[in-house]
Parts: structure tokens; sequence; C-alpha cells
């Protein structure tokens, strides 16, 4: 892996079709715009229409010729997980990004009763995955790409109580949904080595990158003094948007990239062009991934058609 791989790195893309999940802003937004930049044709699967076709018409202007398009996609909600992947223009696909994430949120459910950080980052993305699993298994070189965090050694997952209704905080719950991610991860690419399949699941990081993630929990419960910290952070210490998704489109993009992968930034794990990250030991658990995913599998009632 260069030590100094960019975005200018990405091999082309030209006849791929990607999701990505999240993709109104920040991390998610780079991604789609860099995929289209390269030739892909971009889903921006995103909750808020308004913010989706805004997004979608700032890479259309960056990106001459760009083609992507804006489909909605609340991962809070599974009915609208099955219409997304129901509705999705395509015979086939090539890339999916598990982009979107809410992080360090008060207590809250789904609309199916799922705690709000576990239903969004794990489950939502567990369905959208399976519904979308034939599609992806009619491309040559499918990839499934999951953000998880660094933060994920906050916490193993508690097997025992997923939806934290005993004792609920938010930076364990957090961490315990990114723990999910890389199980999710690890799960998927033991199943698809074991049924022959060519899909590579992988994971990455963004690092500490400047988006709205950091302050959206600060802003939404009022927390001014809260908020302006986080802005700061984001302004003096955080490294861009641009930076931080050089980890995705690596695990996307990049030749060779291994399944059950996680790449991070270089720098301690914190900033710098992508390369392996250290993850806890606890996410390649092979019964943790399992009992993960035959619970996934129950919450959600999607089953993965051919893995």
């Amino acid at each position: 892996m260069s030590q100094g791989w960019s975005a200018r790195d990405i091999p082309d893309q030209s006849g791929r079709t990607a999701v990505v999940t999240g993709a109104n802003s920040g991390i998610g937004l780079i991604t789609a715009r860099e995929l289209a930049r390269c030739g892909a044709r971009v889903l921006l699967a995103c909750r808020d229409e308004r913010r989706g076709e805004e997004a979608a018409a700032r890479i259309r202007y960056a990106v001459r010729g760009a083609d992507v398009a804006f489909a909605p996609l609340d991962l809070a909600d599974l009915a609208s997980v099955r219409a997304f992947a129901a509705d999705l223009p395509a015979d086939r696909l090539d890339l999916l990004i598990n982009n979107a994430g809410v992080m360090a949120l008060p207590y809250g459910r789904t609309a199916d009763g799922f705690e709000t950080q576990f239903g969004v980052n794990h489950l939502g993305h567990f369905a959208l995955t399976g519904l979308l699993l034939p599609k992806l298994l009619a491309a040559g070189r499918p990839r499934v790409v999951t953000v998880s965090s660094g933060l994920h050694a906050l916490s193993d997952i508690d097997m025992g109580d997923l939806n934290s209704e005993r004792h609920y905080r938010r930076w364990i719950a957090y961490g315990r949904s990114k723990t999910a991610n890389l199980l999710f991860v690890h799960e998927l690419a033991r199943r698809a080595r074991a049924a022959g399949s060519a899909l590579v699941a992988a994971a990455a990081h963004p690092g500490y990158a400047a988006t709205n993630l950091q302050t959206a929990a600060a802003r939404m419960e009022d927390r001014r003094a809260a908020e302006r910290m986080m802005a700061l952070g984001n302004r003096l210490v955080a490294q861009p948007a641009s930076a931080g998704a050089l980890p995705t489109l690596y695990a996307a993009t990049a030749p060779g990239v291994r399944p059950d992968s996680f790449t991070g930034p270089r720098l301690l794990g914190w900033r710098g062009a992508p390369g392996p990250s250290w993850r806890a030991g606890w996410t390649r658990g092979d019964v943790a991934g399992e009992r993960l995913w035959v619970a996934s599998e129950q919450l959600t009632g999607v089953t993965y058609e051919g893995l």
C-alpha cells in the first residue's frame, strides 16, 4: 500500500454502479463525488430529499458529466430500507458503501423500536446489504465497504442487551454499534468465502475528520457550549473530510483489498494517508459474528439468500 495513496490513485470506475449511504454531506459526499469523478454511476442514498438533491447538484457542478442521482433512504425505518432496495434502478450493483451513521445521541428508538445508534449504524445497513445482495452477486467483482470507527474500542457488544435497555451510556452504545459494524464485515467476509463468492467485504474508518457528525448530538439537545467545543476541535485538530474519505475510497476501489480488512489513517489511526488499522480482537470472533448475524436476521426479518 502506497504511503501517499490519494484520490488521484482511484482506478477507472466506468461501467460500475455504486450506492453511498449518507452521501449528502461530509465523508459520504466526498466519497460519492470522487467515485463519480472516476466514472461510476452513483446513487446518493439519503434521508432528507432536499439535502440529497442539493448534494447531487453539487457533485454535478464539481464533476462535468457526473452520473449521480438521489434516492430516499431512512436507515432508521426498515420499511424505507425495503422500499429503497425494491426501487433500486439497476440490474446489478458493483459497490455498496455503508457510510451513514449517528454518534453519541441521547437515548431514542427507530421506527421499528431499536435503540437509535444500534438501529441506524448496524441494523439498517445489515438489512440494506441483505436486500441488495442479489444485485451485488450479479456483479463480477462486488464490494461492500462498511464505515466503522476507532471508537469501536470503547466496548464489545452485549448480546444480552443489544438495544441498551438496561443501562444507556451514549458513548458506549456508539462503540457497540461500531463493533457491530466490524463483526458484520467479519461474518459477511467469512460467509462469502465459504460460498465461493467473489464479493469482498471490507471496513474503513476516517480517523478524526471534520464533519457534522461531531456536532449533531449537541445541536439536537441545544447544548451550545458543547457544539462550539466540537466545532473548534474540527477546525483546529481534525483533518478535512476529503482526507477522512480516503480510507473508504481505498477500501472501495484499490486493487488487492483483502476481505475483512480494516483501513484507516496511518498516523496513529488519527489522520494521514490510508493504511491498515488496529482493531480489537473481539471484532474478529467467529462465534460472536455468527451470534450477531442470527440476531440481526431475527430483528430485521432479512436473510441473505446466496450466502
